[in-house]
């Protein structure tokens, strides 16, 4: 009697995986490995598509046109499989995309994806010393954490990013900060996804290149308590343009940000042990800040920044920015110890950082400018940050 419930209920059981089952696809398709980084970063991609009559590959790498990643054919075996491998890459991490009879999607035989705004991309990073920065290594690994915070200036609570270097929670020392912010597009998870912020600072700090150090990653849009999803504001599409870009708000009420921190984690509190550094938005953001609390950073890292996001509709100018150049004059009396700038040769906002540097020259306002390739490019943002990281808190 006993055999036989025993083999009832195994028989039971199998019924039950195999209708749990039905929904995963056990194809061939499962044997394709795409993306293949080889030795020499070439990459090749597949995807098993029979019935498609064309697929793109697009690709960050790629030329642009306009503001969309280019792209290129790919070509279709006997089997229905399509293949494609491109060029010797440099030494980064990627993302990229399928367009499979005009339809875009993410590669179903990569897990690893990535949401920039309101889009999702496969990612994949190739060989070498600029990349090996973006990788997890076999090193004492940060905590990431995401935390809430009461904004008394923007009367909301919102939320932050925070990673804490190794060892932080078995520790009593008091470490710096790093306040890093978002572009347009971005919220408090961009630094830390789209970034790899944790793994570039777990790698510098691994290697001594980097002193041990907080870094607190912000939400720039003041209409939005959190990234999206992450907020009483439920499942909604993001946009890049809210109502508060330009407005000042995420300026002119930040130091509701270093007060939560300096309340609620182990740092320390003199602006020697401060830093502040921002892409795009947040780099004008970074500029604004670091002038209107001109006595609390001594470390500033413009990348690829906009010199100010303006509000055709606005009635009035935030005296943020109407007070800026007295401001900008009372940070370099108050002296600092890196005003550190980066700006890709083909960024849109190429002129605009001529401009902003020729205001400093006038004020005779001290920097340190790094031009390098390439446009207003996550691949500019991160090989930024893995090269000011090293110069804080000397």
């Amino acid at each position: 009697m006993k055999k036989t419930i025993l083999t009832l209920s195994i028989l039971i059981m199998s019924v039950i995986m195999l209708h749990a089952q039905q929904n995963l696809d056990f194809s061939g398709a499962q044997g394709i490995i795409s993306p293949q980084v080889n030795d020499n970063n070439t990459v090749t991609f597949k995807l098993d598509a029979p019935k498609a009559a064309e697929v793109f590959l697009q690709g960050d790498w790629m030329p642009a046109e306009g503001w969309v990643p280019g792209k290129v054919a790919m070509k279709k075996d006997e089997k229905g499989i399509w293949t494609y491998t491109s060029e010797s890459l440099k030494s980064d991490l990627f993302m990229y995309n399928y367009i499979v009879d005009g339809l875009k999607i993410t590669d179903p035989n990569n897990v690893y994806q990535i949401r920039d705004i309101a889009n999702m991309f496969s990612i994949f990073i190739t060989n070498g010393d600029q990349s090996s920065a973006y990788k997890v290594a076999d090193v004492p690994h940060g905590t990431v954490s995401r935390t809430w915070y009461d904004s008394p200036g923007l009367k909301a609570t919102r939320r932050l990013t925070v990673y804490t270097p190794p060892g932080y929670e078995r520790s009593k020392e008091s470490y710096p900060v790093l306040y890093l912010l978002h572009g347009v597009g971005g919220d408090e998870e961009a630094w830390i996804s789209l970034g790899r912020t944790a793994q570039i600072l777990d790698n510098l700090i691994a290697a001594g290149k980097a002193k041990p150090m907080l870094v607190v990653m912000t939400n720039g849009h003041t209409s939005n308590a959190a990234a999206p999803g992450e907020s009483s504001k439920g499942l909604y599409k993001p946009i890049m343009m809210t109502p508060d870009v330009g407005s000042g708000n995420m300026e002119s009420t930040f130091q509701d940000v270093v007060d939560f921190v300096e309340k609620t984690y182990r740092v320390k509190k003199n602006k020697a042990d401060r830093a502040i550094a921002g892409l795009s938005m947040g780099g004008s953001h970074t500029l604004f800040i670091s002038a209107n609390l001109n006595n609390t950073f001594d470390y500033v890292g413009l990348f690829s920044a906009a010199y100010r996001l303006n509000r055709p509709d606005a009635k009035q100018v935030p005296a943020v920015y109407e007070n800026y150049e007295k401001n900008l004059e009372k940070q370099r009396d108050n002296g600092y110890k890196l005003y550190w700038i980066g700006m890709g040769k083909t960024d849109f906002l190429y002129q605009s950082g001529v401009d902003f540097r020729k205001l400093l020259d006038d004020k005779k306002v001290k920097y340190t400018y790094r031009e390098s390739e390439g446009g207003h490019t996550w691949s500019n943002w991160r090989l930024y940050l893995s090269e000011f990281v090293p110069l804080l808190f000397k």
